[in-house]
C-alpha cells in the first residue's frame, strides 16, 4: 500500500475509523510460511516472541526464539485449528501470553485457541467457539479467560481454563458492549481479575465490567475517553491503564492518556490527553517497573515514549523514540524483563527488535522480515 493511501485511510470519516489503525491485507500462501529457514533456536534461547498469521485458509501461531541479546530467530509454526480473516483486525491482544498458556483468536471462524507453552514449544490444547462473531482480543487471569467479539452487535464472553490448558465456555458470561456499533479494540483484566476493561473506537468510550465471584460479569461502568478513538491499552498496577487515542487518524492529533479503574469498576482520568504530535497512536505497552510507556504510531511510522509517574501521570519522553525499519507499525510487545521491545510492522510484514535502556531510550537491534500479509497480534516472554 502506498503511503498516500495509508494517510487517506487514517483521515477517513467515522464510518471508516474501525480500520484506522490497520492495513488492508490479503492472504499469503501457506508455503511461504513453511519454507525451510535457518534455525539455531536451541543454541541461545532466552525467551520467545509469538504472532499469528490470521490466514483465512488456516490460522497459525508463528514462534520466534529470542536470544539473550534480544535478536529473533524463526522457530516454528503452530496451527490453531481455526481460521483468520486475512486482513488486519484493528485490535490489541489478538495473541495473549500468561505463564504457560498462549491464547489466540480465530476471527474468521469465530473461535478461540489455547496452547500450553514449554521449552519444547507450543502444544495445542483446545479450540472453542468464542461466544460471538469475529473475536479480536483475548485476556486471561488465573483460570479465567475473556474475549471481545467485534462482529454483529459485539459482546464479551468468558471461559474457564483447566490445568491442562483446555478452554470451556462459562455459563451466563456473555454481555453486550455499550452500543450495537461500538467498534471494540481490546479487552483486558485489571485489578487482579476483579474487572475487565474494553476500549471502544466508535463510541469513544472505555467500559468495564466487574467480575463476580463465579467469574461472570457484574455491573457495567463507562467513561468517555479524553480524546477520540480509544484503542490499545497497557495495564499497570493498582488498576491503572495507559490508553492510546487515535483521534480518528487526524494528522498529529493522537494522544495517550492514563486512567484509574477501581475494584468496583469505576473509571476515572488520571492524566491526558498527552500529545506527542504523532498520527494514529494505536498500540501501547508499559515496562514492568511502570516507568515507561511506549505507543506505536501507525500513521507516523514510529514509536513514541512516555514517562509514567508513581501515580500514573504521563509526560512525553520522546515523540519519536524509534523509527528505523518501522513501517505502519501495529502491535507491540515487551519481553518479560522489559529489556527488549518488539514491534509488528504491517507495512513491511516484519518485526522490529529494539533494546530498552535504563533511561527509557530505544536502540535498534534487528528487523525480521518474511511475515505473511494479514499477520496480527504480538506476545513476548
Amino acid at each position: 500500500m502506498k503511503k498516500s493511501k495509508v494517510f487517506m485511510m487514517l483521515t477517513a470519516t467515522a464510518s471508516v475509523l474501525f480500520f484506522a489503525c490497520q492495513k488492508d491485507m490479503r492472504n499469503t500462501p501457506a508455503e511461504e510460511l513453511d519454507a525451510p529457514k535457518a534455525n539455531n533456536a536451541k543454541e541461545n534461547t532466552a525467551g520467545y516472541v509469538y504472532t499469528q498469521t490470521n490466514a483465512a485458509g488456516g490460522n497459525r501461531v508463528v514462534a520466534y526464539s529470542r536470544s539473550s541479546s534480544g535478536t529473533l530467530t524463526w522457530a516454528a509454526n503452530y496451527p490453531t485449528g481455526g481460521n483468520g480473516t486475512g486482513a488486519g483486525l484493528g485490535s490489541q491482544g489478538a495473541v495473549t501470553l500468561s505463564d504457560n498458556i498462549l491464547l489466540a483468536v480465530n476471527a474468521g471462524s469465530n473461535s478461540l485457541t489455547s496452547f500450553t507453552v514449554s521449552g519444547k514449544g507450543l502444544e495445542w490444547q483446545s479450540t472453542v467457539p468464542s461466544g460471538g462473531t469475529t473475536p479480536i482480543s483475548v485476556t486471561v487471569y488465573g483460570n479465567l479467560v475473556y474475549v471481545v467479539n467485534a462482529g454483529g452487535t459485539g459482546n464479551i464472553s468468558g471461559f474457564t481454563l483447566d490445568a491442562d490448558g483446555s478452554l470451556h465456555p462459562l455459563a451466563n458470561s456473555t454481555r453486550p458492549l455499550s452500543s450495537s456499533a461500538s467498534g471494540p479494540a481490546q479487552i483486558s483484566f485489571v485489578q487482579d481479575g476483579k474487572a475487565v476493561v474494553v476500549t471502544e473506537k466508535m463510541t469513544n468510550k472505555i467500559i468495564s465490567y466487574t467480575i463476580n465471584a463465579d467469574g461472570t460479569p457484574g455491573t457495567m461502568h463507562m467513561l468517555t475517553s479524553a480524546n477520540a478513538t480509544p484503542f490499545g491499552f497497557a495495564v499497570g498496577s493498582e488498576g491503572r491503564i495507559y490508553v492510546s487515542e487515535a483521534a480518528g487518524g487526524a494528522p498529529g492529533a493522537s494522544t495517550v492518556s492514563s486512567y484509574q479503574v477501581s475494584t468496583n469498576g469505576n473509571i476515572s482520568l488520571i492524566t491526558g490527553p498527552v500529545s506527542a504530535g504523532q498520527t494514529a497512536a494505536c498500540w501501547v505497552v508499559v515496562t514492568n517497573n511502570e516507568k515507561y510507556v511506549y505507543a506505536t504510531n501507525t500513521g507516523s511510522n514510529n514509536v513514541s515514549s512516555f514517562n509514567a509517574a508513581d501515580n500514573g501521570a504521563l509526560t512525553v519522553l520522546s515523540a519519536a523514540a524509534a523509527s528505523t525499519n518501522i513501517s505502519i507499525p501495529i502491535d507491540a510487545a515487551l519481553s518479560n524483563s522489559s529489556k527488549f521491545l518488539y514491534v509488528l510492522n504491517s507495512g513491511s510484514h516484519s518485526i522490529t527488535a529494539m533494546s530498552v535502556d535504563h533511561d527509557g531510550s530505544l536502540g535498534y537491534l534487528q528487523n525480521v522480515t518474511g511475515l505473511p500479509v494479514g499477520d496480527v497480534g504480538l506476545a513476548a516472554k
